[in-house]
């Protein structure tokens, strides 16, 4: 859950700094099972653990009550892939696009970091 520390600045979990980084762009929106499938195939081609449906989309919810992305629902009727349920489009909100930058910037401090090795 993306936590908001003194300062205004968010810190993201790492399924919601995925969610954000598949959807970053998509100004459309991205529906959910792509958003999964995005991200498992991600997690699977570096030996990573998959995500299920039951932690992705209580993390889309609570991310859209924190005003970190956007919903909406689509227009179009499905056929058996999804049992004919209309799909729902996450975008990523201004907030959220904060917060993935300052964690994005965040991860490059990390890198520039100077290493001590105790000898």
């Amino acid at each position: 859950m993306a936590k908001k520390q003194d300062g205004g600045v968010i810190i993201l979990s790492a399924t919601e700094e995925d969610i954000l980084t598949v959807i970053w762009g998509h100004a459309q929106g991205v529906y959910g099972l792509d958003i999964l499938n995005r991200i498992n195939k991600a997690n699977k081609e570096t030996n990573r653990r998959e995500i299920g449906v039951g932690s992705l989309y209580p993390a889309l919810k609570r991310m859209e009550q924190q005003g970190l992305v956007t919903a909406r629902w689509g227009e179009e009727a499905l056929g058996e892939e999804s049992g004919g349920a209309r799909r729902r489009y996450y975008a990523i909100s201004a907030d959220g696009e904060q917060a993935l930058t300052a964690t994005q910037q965040y991860r490059q401090q990390l890198s520039l970091s100077p290493i001590f090795v105790n000898t």
